[in-house]
This record gives structure tokens, sequence and C-alpha cells, in this order.
């Protein structure tokens, strides 16, 4: 390893971060392993394709259809 580096030659490069915000949540296992085995088959990490997913529902403003029922 060298003791001094020339970064002035460097050129920038977007952040694969930028308009990305991380959260804490917490899934079922049935989801996480979906996910999981979609991604072997797409070869994309499953964090993204569940990124991808929610990104889909919220350009189509897809709505849960959720009944309640009380004891």
């Amino acid at each position: 390893m060298k003791k001094e580096y020339d970064f002035s030659k460097m050129k920038k490069v977007k952040s694969p971060f930028t308009g990305k915000k991380g959260v804490g949540i917490n899934l079922s296992h049935e989801v996480i392993d979906y996910f999981k085995r979609l991604s072997k088959e797409t070869n994309v990490p499953y964090q993204q394709l569940i990124n991808f997913y929610l990104l889909d529902c919220v350009k189509k403003q897809k709505k849960l259809s959720m009944k309640w029922t009380g004891s």
C-alpha cells in the first residue's frame, strides 16, 4: 500500500444510495424466504427486489384490502 495517493484525476460517481433512506422493518420469515428465492432466480439482491415491489405498489397506487374480524 502506498503512503500517498493522487486523487486529483478521479471522476465523480453518483452514489447508488441517493434518494434512498435506510429503515428498519420487521418482515415475516415467509416474506424474506420468498424474496431470497426470487433473488437467486433473478440474480438481484433480495432487498432491492423488495424495494422494486414496493415502488411498483406506489406507482400503481395499490391499496391493501383487509377485513378485520372481531371475536
